[in-house]
């Protein structure tokens, strides 16, 4: 598909511009980047998503996967569409992201002593000494804290801004572009793209009255596991990194700094958005009612039939 070799016995100055990344290059130069392409489905886009952390360059994607929320270019026509970017520029849809940072309990498990609510938001809230992040993620589509591989019940408790929320079984943060993936599946909202906002889907909550909620993305959010939990929980980012919570660990979640730049066909985002969604989905997809003029048509018909046998 790219044909290196006969690139650089095309051109003599290719040798010295032809350059190739890895994902150290990524993660410590983006600003090299004004252009990324890629070739696949929603997947191969999310993985561009992780490889960029911070500064992300515009990305043009080719659809070659099954569903393709994301990616809105028909490789059939490929020429064209680089034709047309790199001659009359490119408009761009910056999509939210979020930024993850995993806090370890410095504390002494099973002790009995330390509660998780009093150390986010009670006298404990202004201890600093309480937790230490150990590293972060920036994201497209979801935050997903479970049981992970446990058998049994877990308990996992979420805070908004200084307030408790619920508790559950687990808890799907994601973004409106992750709106049409797992917090789908697990009974969210549908959210249009350019919409501001955090999406937060309960996965068998502890009480029967919680249901999915839409937020603004200026609030932070915080899904921890309490000190007096029967088991550890798990955290996985975009699908793709998967950590253990121990009692007392909690994730903290924030709206990101470096949106993601994806490129977008000529036309309504909205009118794109509501033809994906129809598209993949079959959403709003039904059998049209007959008039009462079709219906005696029918039954006529049917009548001329039974008469001639």
């Amino acid at each position: 598909m790219f044909d290196a070799q006969g690139l650089l016995a095309k051109d003599p100055s290719s040798p010295g511009r032809l350059k190739y990344w890895d994902n150290d290059l990524c993660r410590k130069q983006p600003h090299l980047f004004d252009f990324a392409v890629t070739l696949g489905g929603d997947g191969t886009l999310l993985y561009a998503s992780w490889l960029f952390q911070r500064i992300v360059p515009p990305v043009l994607s080719f659809a070659l996967g099954s569903l393709g929320f994301l990616t809105k270019f028909d490789y059939a026509d490929y020429r064209g569409t680089l034709s047309t970017a790199f001659n009359n520029g490119i408009t761009v849809s910056l999509r939210l992201r979020f930024e993850a940072t995993i806090m370890r309990t410095q504390t002494a498990q099973g002790d009995g002593k330390h509660d998780l609510v009093e150390e986010l938001i009670g006298d404990e809230a202004e201890n600093n000494l309480t937790h230490k992040p150990d590293g972060s993620y920036t994201i497209l589509n979801e935050i997903v804290v479970d049981r992970g591989p446990n058998p049994t019940m877990s308990s996992i408790e979420l805070f908004m801004d200084g307030k408790f929320m619920t508790s559950a079984d687990g808890v799907c943060v994601a973004t409106p572009t992750g709106s049409t993936a797992y917090n789908l599946a697990a009974g969210g909202s549908l959210c249009h793209p350019e919409n501001p906002v955090v999406l937060i889907t309960a996965i068998c909550a502890h009480t029967l009255s919680f249901r999915p909620v839409v937020l603004p993305d200026t609030i932070v959010l915080r899904v921890g596991v309490p000190y007096d939990a029967r088991t550890s929980s798990w955290a996985s980012f975009d699908g793709r990194e998967r950590l253990e919570l121990h009692p007392g660990d909690y994730v903290t979640i924030s709206a990101s700094r470096y949106p993601f730049a994806n490129v977008m066909p000529p036309g309504s985002s909205s009118e794109d958005w509501i033809g994906s969604i129809s598209r993949t989905l079959n959403w709003n997809s039904r059998q049209k009612q007959k008039s009462f003029k079709e219906w005696e048509e029918q039954n006529l018909d049917e009548n001329s039939m039974n008469l001639t046998r």
